[in-house]
């Protein structure tokens, strides 16, 4: 968020006088870069890694961050995020030199073994992946907001700027994500590894565009996010995922151009860090209002460094992939960097950190060798190299310089490897991290295995074993997390196994992690023939009765068709519709209803399925067999367990 002390606009005079301080502060920004008060001449790294918080048992999301940090008495390095289950470490700045790499490593494990202990307490456990594969819908309600009021403020500003409409999901992969959401709260399933870099304002123009040039390859090796609620989508499904869960735009019968708050940009830049600021205030509304403490262009004037508290708070709510920041270390010394918002957190602190030694080697290797990137590829085709990255990762083709066209692989093999590694020689960085970090990036390119491909494949192992779905998501969680505390790089790993879940605890389930969605439904009108033939095709028992608008009509069952069928006399030819034979008032249940309520509710009721319903829409079906399948797998864990004692 920038800073802690935001709030919501309240009335126009407010929103007026913090539209002067923003401009305030971009007329002292430009002062600054024309007297040249930034400090140069030192290239300094930091990084924030974010994570999610699950319990041990259940592998779900735990809502615990705020009493974890309260544990801790709050320690500098520990923030919170929007939600509940996330938490945020904040990593010291380095130069890059020597072997600092390889101390931010160990500094993140020094902070992951406090907090691990903080967590245990609440039998509890931290989780480094893009997007948590356990995490669901239900889970990113307002409800588990962190309760702060920059976060709450924040939620309202951007409802209100949608005018309170939903907000929908659209995101094709192998499988298809395509849902409304009431709460832009949706983005916090997302976690990442944002890196910063610091550069001098003399060359900012060169080192953002050539940042923007290697977002993609950069994302296309790190690619850790391929699922979304059980769902296969992009092999980096973070960057759909927050752009559309920001996307407030209205469609029009117009065409119209508009920009989403999260976006890559549309074009170099060309003059200063300036004209990215100019665009971000002239596209985007003012969403948020801070207490002005000091006027920037008073301080300039008494020869003092301003803070720029309304441009950072405007920054703030816009979520550029390679993101302009401005700042001031602990003696007051003003700095530009690039935060790179592109890679996600994960699959391991190893992988992370060899991910950012790649693009910060690259950004040097490439910025010596090519001085001006735009003279060297269009930006139409690195915005398009992004979106191929996002979607296929290391399996993506690009169209690279001098319009070459190139499979990432390849790309990263013989071209920018060998920039990174000149890069960081330039840098003086320690051989030793050198051959540590960018050797884990070679390896994973030759074995074509990213977190991504890793989940992606050990995805279908296990619906090749007719796992239930919950149970493929939570063994999934439950090999992440053990291979992480090994830090052992991901392409080493091996397939994830139903054995990598000792344990398997269903109990706490919500309808809406097993039942069934991918369904066959009737019309009232449609012939009862017709019903009859398609239910024997696809072996299934009943078939739930729907409108135009996927409201629920009603319910047919195998024995009613039976039983209509036994009664009707050889000769008798008279048409029957569903409707006819139809249950008309079926028992319901809601999605975020409990496993065992809605067996009691079975159980009670004589009944072998349940329409799912939510505000009368039909989302889904749970039947015996769904819980046959429970049933079997957990009597199979419990007959290996006997035999192996």
């Amino acid at each position: 968020m920038g800073t802690h002390k935001v709030s919501n606009i309240t009335d126009e005079v407010q929103r007026q006088n913090f539209i002067k301080s923003l401009l305030n502060d971009m007329r002292s920004l430009e002062h600054m870069l024309a007297h040249d008060m930034f400090e140069k001449g030192i290239t300094r790294f930091g990084a924030e890694l974010e994570m999610a918080l699950i319990n041990k048992q259940t592998l779900k999301p735990q809502n615990i961050a705020m009493k974890v940090i309260d544990d801790m008495k709050h320690p500098s390095w520990l923030d919170t995020e929007l939600a509940q289950f996330n938490l945020e470490l904040n990593l010291t700045p380095h130069v890059i030199t020597g072997n600092h790499f390889e101390k931010m490593e160990k500094e993140i494990f020094s902070y992951l073994s406090k907090l691990e202990k903080a967590l245990s307490k609440y039998d509890s456990t931290y989780i480094l992946t893009g997007i948590l594969p356990t995490i669901q819908k239900f889970n990113l309600t307002l409800n588990n907001l962190t309760p702060k009021d920059r976060y709450l403020a924040l939620m309202e500003a951007i409802k209100a700027l949608n005018l309170h409409q939903d907000f929908e999901l659209k995101i094709f992969g192998i499988d298809e994500l395509f849902i409304k959401h009431d709460s832009p709260l949706i983005e916090a399933a997302n976690t990442s590894f944002q890196v910063h870099l610091q550069c001098d304002a003399s060359n900012y123009v060169q080192q953002y565009n050539t940042a923007q040039t290697l977002a993609a390859p950069v994302m296309a090796v790190g690619a850790n996010s391929p699922l979304v609620f059980g769902k296969r989508l992009w092999h980096e499904s973070r960057i759909a995922m927050f752009e559309q869960a920001l996307d407030t735009r209205i469609t029009h019968d117009h065409m119209r151009e508009q920009s989403t708050r999260v976006s890559f940009g549309k074009d170099w830049l060309n003059g200063s860090i300036l004209d990215i600021y100019r665009e971000d205030i002239a596209r985007f509304k003012v969403l948020l209002s801070t207490v002005i403490e000091k006027d920037s262009w008073e301080q300039i004037l008494n020869g003092e460094t301003p803070d720029l508290q309304a441009l950072l708070v405007h920054n703030s709510t816009v979520y550029r992939w390679n993101r302009p920041q401005f700042g001031k270390d602990s003696n007051g010394i003003p700095h530009l960097r690039i935060e790179n918002r592109v890679l996600p957190a994960g699959p391991t602190v190893i992988d992370q950190m060899a991910n950012a030694v790649f693009w910060l080697g690259m950004m040097k290797g490439m910025s010596d060798q090519y001085p001006d990137v735009r003279k060297q590829i269009e930006f139409s085709a690195i915005k398009d190299n992004f979106g191929r990255a996002a979607r296929f990762g290391l399996e993506a083709d690009f169209t690279w310089f001098k319009n070459k066209k190139i499979h990432v692989r390849e790309l990263i093999l013989k071209e920018l490897l060998p920039l990174a590694k000149e890069g960081l020689k330039s840098y003086k960085v320690a051989g030793s991290d050198i051959s540590k970090y960018l050797g884990v990036i070679k390896d994973r390119v030759k074995k074509k295995t990213n977190g991504a491909t890793w989940i992606l494949d050990s995805y279908s192992h296990l619906l090749k074993n007719k796992v239930s779905r919950d149970e493929t998501l939570s063994v999934l969680t439950h090999a992440i997390m053990k291979n992480q505390h090994s830090n052992e790089p991901v392409h080493k790993w091996k397939k994830a196994d139903l054995k990598d879940l000792p344990e398997y605890k269903p109990l706490e389930l919500k309808v809406s992690e097993f039942m069934q969605t991918d369904l066959v439904t009737a019309h009232k009108s449609d012939l009862i023939t017709l019903v009859a033939e398609i239910m024997d095709w696809r072996r299934i028992r009943f078939m739930p009765v729907d409108d135009a608008e996927g409201n629920l009509d009603g319910l047919v069952t195998a024995r009613l068709i039976t039983r209509h069928l036994m009664n009707k006399s050889a000769n008798d030819d008279t048409v029957t519709l569903v409707a006819d034979l139809m249950i008309k008032k079926p028992i319901t249940i809601k999605p975020d209803t409990s496993i065992m309520d809605a067996l009691k509710i079975m159980r009670k009721n004589d009944i072998s399925s349940l329409p799912v319903v939510q505000n009368k829409v039909l989302v889904g079906v749970i039947t015996e067999t769904d819980f046959l399948d429970i049933t079997s797998r957990l009597l199979e864990r419990l007959h290996t367990d006997v035999k192996a004692k």
